[in-house]
């Protein structure tokens, strides 16, 4: 297992992290499959991508390869990242993840909040606000 920190893309990439609730739920897949497809648009853009949820490495690791998933997915299994940025919440009593993108820039500044977002082409609405960012045309 490997930790991830986001220093370590400062001065260098864009960073997307993206909130989901849970591996192989169909909003879930979804979204992850739509970031994967667009893989290689973000990284012209000079943007990485990475969905969180509170799913283990093992539930990520059968999720992706389920799906081809090529978006690299973080495991915050103790919610310390979630309770960061203020996605998790209580749904019938049980915690879970409000759906939400954070954008980051290079310099580590968070440029867009995306909350209660819908997984269906959040992955366009996402590459737009990324590409405004760098100053590209839509």
């Amino acid at each position: 297992m490997e930790m991830m920190s986001l220093s370590s893309y400062r001065g260098k990439k864009n960073v997307v992290l993206y909130f989901y609730p849970k591996d192989g739920t169909p909003g879930c897949t979804i979204q992850a499959i739509d970031f994967s497809d667009r893989e290689n648009e973000f990284e012209k853009l000079e943007t990485v991508v990475f969905g969180v949820s509170r799913d283990d490495v093992l539930s990520h690791a059968a999720f992706r390869d389920e799906h081809g998933l090529t978006v690299q997915l973080l495991a915050d299994t103790e919610a310390e990242v979630c309770q960061l940025y203020d996605v998790l919440v209580t749904k019938d009593t049980k915690p879970c993840l409000r759906r939400s993108t954070f954008i980051i820039d290079k310099k580590g500044t968070i440029r867009h909040i995306l909350g209660e977002v819908s997984p269906r082409n959040h992955a366009d609405e996402v590459l737009k606000a990324v590409k405004q960012l760098n100053g590209h045309a839509n």
